[in-house]
């Protein structure tokens, strides 16, 4: 890596796990943080010092990047609320070159470094960007009406899919167009189907463009002669929901729950199945019931591998046996192109004493969030932490509650974990995800997820599919909370 850093003339190099439109899901083929490390995981970057490699990950990831992480890479767990940017200067040398990819970072982002030595490189010397062209899309919704008052640039793809309509599942995990827009103050709009389009026009136009730093890359910035900051006003219409939409996921929901619930029987009727046996199916069962698409890689996890709160591996060799626990995280595109997002856990056979407490501790923090009546995320997932922060038996709940759903199957706001934007209220008609959890590497982990609305200040559920009975002590719940339990089937 000295050869490399010298070459460059840096003396560190930050290697990102996004792609030039900064997707959070992007193909491993075009992830350099992927290349460099070896880890596979959706989020976390890496830094190319002079005598090592730091992976850093949040909690969701750390036994997963202690398991595909190459030799000779470090890998600095972040725990909740600690900011990896801060974690990554704590080992630079402002007096030293830090290399950063223009095109892979955002612009917001950027600005972070300002007091250190920056050299923004226009290619990635890990890997080099592969350019999407979208084959086909579908009208999913009307075009949206936007005046602004000056031009805006917009490069969040789903932005651009939400404001135009459009959607394409012909990418995997992805219902979004690989496109870029300009909309003038008339609301006239351009849309830009490769960067080179993109570029040419910026290079050219020689007027005021509203950007969000957040969504642009620091490469589109500096082609704009005239930049004015400002937040996204379509991060925020895109967020509250049409009743067009709501419906739309109330069906696409109906959908994922006969899915969900056909892979239960399956598993309940079905003997020495693989976790890559019951994924395989379980997409045969999405496909069944009209899905274009998935909305993620699906999660099936038994026993020690449920702990990996996004194990992905969906392994052939892992094989469910009687008294075993499988996590069954997943969800898909329909003609909407909205992303649904279900967890639940099931068990084949009898569960132990130890599963049933577990599975009901997760239950009850669902329950109890459910019901709070809280305004923003942030004050649910503190709710959430105070119950299970508190547990026994060295479960950990090692994430943040939930976050929106979308076009892209992680949006915000509406976030529900310990960020600043979970400050944000959830407004009538936002759509996200309650989904608390209990993870212990040396046994299992459980996760319950329904994907939610808020309508007249109450959540409500777009989840019908119900708990796992055999698996609820209700012992553990008191009156109130078999109250509220009364509102999900029992299977």
């Amino acid at each position: 890596m000295n050869e490399l850093l010298s070459k460059l003339d840096i003396d560190y190099l930050l290697v990102n796990s996004t792609n030039e439109y900064l997707t959070e899901y992007s193909a491993l083929s075009e992830n350099a943080r992927y290349t460099l490390t070896g880890f596979s995981g959706s989020t976390g970057d890496a830094l190319i010092t002079e005598n090592n490699i730091y992976l850093f990950v949040d909690g969701r990831y750390h036994i997963q990047a202690d398991n595909e992480a190459k030799e000779g890479v470090t890998v600095v767990k972040l725990q909740l609320g600690q900011n990896q940017d801060e974690e990554i200067k704590k080992l630079i040398n402002p007096s030293k070159t830090l290399g950063i990819v223009a095109k892979k970072i955002s612009q917001k982002r950027l600005e972070t470094f300002k007091e250190y030595r920056i050299k923004l490189l226009d290619k990635d010397p890990i890997n080099n960007f592969t350019e999407r062209h979208n084959t086909n899309y579908d009208k999913a919704f009307d075009e949206k009406q936007y005046n602004p008052k000056i031009p805006v640039f917009v490069t969040n793809l789903e932005e651009v899919s939400y404001i135009t309509g459009l959607r394409d599942c012909s990418q995997d995990n992805s219902s979004k167009i690989w496109a870029k827009l300009f909309i003038d103050e008339r609301g006239n709009k351009i849309l830009f189907k490769n960067n080179d389009e993109s570029e040419r026009f910026l290079k050219k136009y020689d007027g005021k463009i509203v950007v969000d730093k957040t969504a642009i890359s620091a490469y589109d910035y500096n082609l704009i002669k005239h930049p004015i900051h400002k937040d996204s006003e379509i991060k925020m219409m895109k967020s509250v929901k049409t009743e067009e939409e709501i419906n739309a996921y109330k069906d696409a929901f109906l959908k994922t729950d006969k899915a969900v619930m056909a892979i239960r029987d399956y598993i309940e009727n079905t003997g020495n199945l693989s976790e890559y046996d019951i994924s395989t199916r379980l997409k045969e069962e999405f496909i069944k019931y009209g899905a274009k698409a998935l909305s993620f890689n699906s999660i099936v996890a038994i026993n020690e591998h449920s702990a990996l709160a996004h194990y992905a591996k969906n392994d052939k060799n892992t094989v469910l046996r009687d008294g075993d626990l499988v996590l069954i995280d997943c969800g898909a595109y329909y003609e909407s192109g909205l992303a649904t997002d279900i967890t639940r856990v099931f068990v084949k056979g009898c569960p132990n004493s130890t599963q049933k407490r577990i599975y009901t501790k997760v239950l009850k923090a669902f329950l109890n969030c459910f019901n709070s009546g809280f305004k923003t995320g942030y004050e649910v997932d503190s709710l959430a932490h105070t119950i299970l922060d508190a547990d026994i038996e060295d479960f950990e709940f090692i994430h943040g509650l939930g976050h929106g759903i979308g076009i892209n199957v992680h949006e915000a706001p509406p976030a529900l974990n310990k960020t600043e934007i979970a400050h944000t209220e959830i407004l009538d008609n936002m759509t996200f995800t309650i989904e608390p959890g209990l993870y212990n590497p040396k046994h299992f982990g459980i996760r319950l997820e329904n994907s939610c609305y808020m309508k007249d200040g109450k959540i409500h559920s777009f989840v019908k599919m119900g708990y796992e009975g055999k698996l609820i002590d209700y012992n553990m719940l008191n009156d109130k909370e078999k109250e509220w339990l009364k509102e999900f089937e029992i299977l």
